[in-house]
């Protein structure tokens, strides 16, 4: 073999390990080695039955946005602002005005002009619910179905469950999470193979403009050429081995998958292939709706080419107090959900795929106390608040669930933490029930013994 007598060199072990975490090797070293071939893992693979989707876009809105100043119209809330609760404190009602938008007559505040525009797109979910009323156990229940232990994201259970649609692309990416309330567990695989955790780009509150992929380009001051060397040189040592344990054969796999990473990501990243009129409808470069615009584009990119879940988050939702500011965080999200559910109906995508805006909870409808003050801000509610879902299946202009008249508590239409993954499931086709892993010595599944799929809203 041409260059077999580099590997008869005295290389030691830090040397060897350093040859390839310098170059591509770094991406492997850095959790990307799966127990089996990659290509194998991560191949597309055929759901339990016809599905409606093929791929999510998941819009976390991460502390909790309140129902009362989006998308829950109470007017009896309204009615008895400032009463005694028959909970505790004084009543809040909503602080923004309403209207009724489109044909399915869905009620809208203010703060989301652009999106009152598109209800008749969207399937409101009013009776949404999950187990706890903290961030630090609802987060990872919203994502991973449970708090108590570690498991895999939603996102790493559909990447196992489908594989990817593009081999040069991770089957799961997520762009600025949090590094808190579960921070990595949220968007990683637990006990199923590395390769279905996600790809990120950046941390939360950091400029999308500077957010980047840690490992995808050459560290070390390696050029191109170098690189390429390197990892020559490395697959020339792993073949060396793979007689030795099958394993070797998943290294090599996702060092070859890490070099295609280097020219497909970028290139599907790249925003300025957009045209004017698109990155102007996202409100790209403008304010207040710049980073959240780049981020959604990107989802509808990297959805577009092939990747299953993209997670976008914006955070900054947790409204205690300063509910006065809730009209300008809306401003930062309002025009760019809008234009990403616009762009992809454009382009034939929204009926397969399935975009999902929530919190990890609501909020109540009494005003708050903070250090036994009364404080213009409301506290978490997980037993009635409001997301959405959108193409992929849904029925669209539906509304689905009611809380009661002050918004306490969902009476009809209750979708439970593991109702909302189930029915996210069987739209892409998975049986939640049948999608399982062998772990420890029982089988695992998302919805661990319960969950129900919510038939009444898909189409």
């Amino acid at each position: 073999m041409k260059n077999s007598h580099l590997l008869q060199q005295n290389l030691s072990r830090r040397a060897l390990l350093q040859a390839g975490s310098i170059g591509l090797g770094s991406l492997v070293l850095t959790g990307m080695i799966p127990r089996f071939s990659t290509a194998e893992l991560t191949s597309a693979r055929q759901p339990h039955f016809l599905p409606k989707a093929k791929r999510v876009i998941f819009l976390f809105i991460n502390g909790g946005p309140s129902q009362f100043e989006s998308f829950s119209y109470k007017p009896e809330l309204k009615k008895r602002d400032g009463q005694e609760s028959p909970r505790k404190g004084k009543l809040l009602g909503p602080q923004l005005n309403f209207a009724q938008y489109g044909e399915s007559g869905m009620w809208v505040s203010e703060a989301f002009p652009h999106m009152a525009k598109q209800v008749d797109r969207i399937c409101m979910l009013h009776g949404m619910q999950t187990g706890s009323n903290g961030h630090e156990t609802a987060i990872p229940l919203l994502h991973t179905g449970d708090f108590q232990f570690v498991r895999p994201s939603l996102g790493a259970w559909i990447a196992y469950g489908l594989g990817t649609e593009n081999k040069d692309l991770p089957a799961f990416f997520t762009i600025k999470p949090t590094r808190t309330f579960g921070g990595p567990s949220n968007f990683g695989s637990a006990f199923l193979p590395s390769a279905y955790q996600a790809t990120r780009l950046g941390w939360e509150h950091q400029d999308i403009k500077k957010a980047s992929i840690y490992n995808l380009q050459p560290t070390m001051g390696l050029n191109p050429g170098n690189a390429r060397e390197t990892l020559r040189l490395t697959q020339l040592m792993n073949e060396q081995l793979l007689g030795q344990s099958s394993e070797i054969k998943g290294v090599m796999d996702s060092l070859e998958l890490s070099e295609r990473m280097q020219q497909s990501v970028p290139r599907v990243l790249d925003l300025s292939q957009e045209t004017k009129e698109t990155l102007e409808m996202y409100g790209v470069d403008q304010k207040p709706t710049d980073d959240f615009a780049r981020q959604c584009l990107m989802a509808r990119r990297l959805a577009e080419s092939g990747v299953r879940f993209v997670e976008v988050m914006s955070s900054g939702w947790d409204h205690h107090s300063n509910l006065d500011k809730f009209p300008d965080k809306a401003a930062s999200i309002d025009k760019p959900v809008a234009a990403l559910l616009t762009d992809l109906d454009q382009r034939g995508l929204l009926d397969d795929t399935l975009v999902i805006w929530t919190g990890e909870f609501g909020r109540l409808p009494e005003t708050q106390i903070l250090s036994g003050k009364e404080s213009l801000g409301r506290d978490h509610n997980s037993e009635g608040f409001t997301g959405f879902m959108a193409g992929g299946g849904v029925r669209s202009g539906l509304i689905y669930g009611e809380t009661d008249e002050l918004g306490h508590k969902a009476i009809e239409g209750a979708i439970p933490l593991a109702d909302f993954h189930a029915t996210i499931l069987h739209l892409l086709g998975l049986d939640h029930t049948r999608l399982t892993y062998r772990f420890g010595g029982r089988d695992f599944r998302l919805t661990n013994v319960s969950g129900n799929v919510v038939h009444d809203i898909i189409a």
